[in-house]
């Protein structure tokens, strides 16, 4: 029998969605156990990925509590929201620049976090992974993060003992025992969440540099992967759009082009690897099975991908005004809301009740409309 993953992308708050596709996925296949025996998360899908992996019960269970915990969640429990923690944050930036731009006592970043540290501790049962692993339920968890001093995406894994770590240019995978802070770094938005000191280095959001963010699970041994993404860019339904669109009213605003960025390092290299993958499988489809013998690692991998099909961008736009006034003042000055075109920035830190819920609902409802095709993936997988 083939080896499933699961690969949850980085995203700050809309990894909501995955939790509803993730809800749906367990309806769908409710008498699978345990459809994941290899599970690799990035940034805030390293949380989600960690909660179902080290979940002492089944996948269903695990889902279904996943959810639960999203349905309560509140800014506090992710970081400080007051006046003064925002204007504490800022205030240390400002002051780093007298310091060739180096925190005195802390790493710089504009939010303090620290709530998500105790929130993850209270979540995650991290001792039950060694557990798992042991009786067989579960072969790897995989969390990514960037190391600021080597410039490398690092791959921690834990896992069979029988899984070796790899070394490929500006990746490497590396086994480990994972813990919360592996998860505080993965998820740490570059300036607006804090870095993290592991392994000698320092340790930010897993999603920058990630160039191939498929590969990780790969090289644990998977060959079919299901994968949920938090953008709409693969929605057919945005391929006709016109090239060419109005001038727009101004020129983009500071949250317009920070949403540029996070878009880039939390949405691109995804996209570009299942891209890739694709052309591959289809390469080595075309070759006959002597051939094919002939191209050592290469090799061909199902895949299931799982796409919002809405423009999170613009559901996001609504819920600024649930934001706590520091934070929505803030949002507002930098033009992160859907007239100043930064809805894509606020995105990520709308750790709401309204947006997680509204997101969980999109994607329970996408996982659902792909109904047929997930069964088919899974029944093929039982079947082989």
């Amino acid at each position: 029998m083939s080896t499933n993953a699961l690969i949850l992308s980085g995203g700050g708050a809309r990894a909501s969605y995955q939790v509803g596709v993730v809800t749906a996925l367990s309806e769908i296949i409710p008498q699978l156990r345990n459809p994941f025996p290899i599970i690799c998360g990035t940034s805030a899908g390293a949380i989600n990925a960690a909660a179902i992996a080290a979940h002492p019960g089944v996948f269903r269970q695990s889902a279904q509590d996943l959810a639960s915990i999203w349905q309560k969640l509140e800014i506090e429990n992710v970081f400080r929201s007051g006046w003064l923690p925002l204007l504490g944050g800022g205030s240390k930036i400002l002051a780093s620049l007298f310091n060739e731009g180096i925190g005195r006592t802390k790493p710089l970043a504009l939010l303090d976090n620290s709530p998500l540290r105790d929130f993850l501790l209270d979540l995650i049962p991290f001792d039950n992974l060694a557990k798992k692993i042991s009786s067989g339920d579960l072969e790897a968890l995989c969390i990514t993060a960037l190391g600021y001093n080597s410039g490398e995406s690092v791959s921690f894994f834990q896992g069979n003992p029988a899984l070796r770590g790899w070394r490929r240019f500006r990746r490497v995978g590396t086994p480990s025992e994972i813990g919360v802070d592996h998860l505080m770094a993965s998820s740490a938005i570059p300036a607006v969440f804090p870095t993290v000191p592991l392994n000698r280095e320092y340790f930010g959001d897993g999603a920058m540099r990630q160039m191939a963010p498929i590969s990780s699970a790969l090289h644990l041994g998977a060959d079919r992967v299901f994968i949920i993404g938090v953008s709409g860019n693969r929605n057919p339904a945005h391929w006709g759009e016109p090239k060419y669109k109005p001038r727009p009213k101004h020129s983009p605003s500071m949250a317009q082009i920070v949403g540029h960025m996070f878009n880039s390092a939390f949405i691109d290299a995804l996209e570009g690897d299942i891209e890739q993958l694709q052309l591959v499988n289809k390469l080595l489809y075309l070759l006959d099975e002597q051939r094919c013998d002939k191209t050592a690692h290469l090799r061909p991998v199902d895949t299931l991908i799982i796409s919002p099909s809405k423009a999170l961008d613009k559901i996001a736009g609504r819920h600024v005004r649930n934001m706590p006034p520091s934070l929505r003042f803030f949002l507002r000055a930098i033009g992160a809301t859907a007239h100043g075109g930064g809805s894509a920035a606020a995105s990520y830190l709308l750790f709401t009740n309204s947006y997680c819920d509204e997101l969980m609902e999109l994607g329970y409802q996408d996982a659902m409309w792909e109904r047929n095709t997930i069964e088919e993936f899974f029944l093929k997988n039982q079947n082989s």
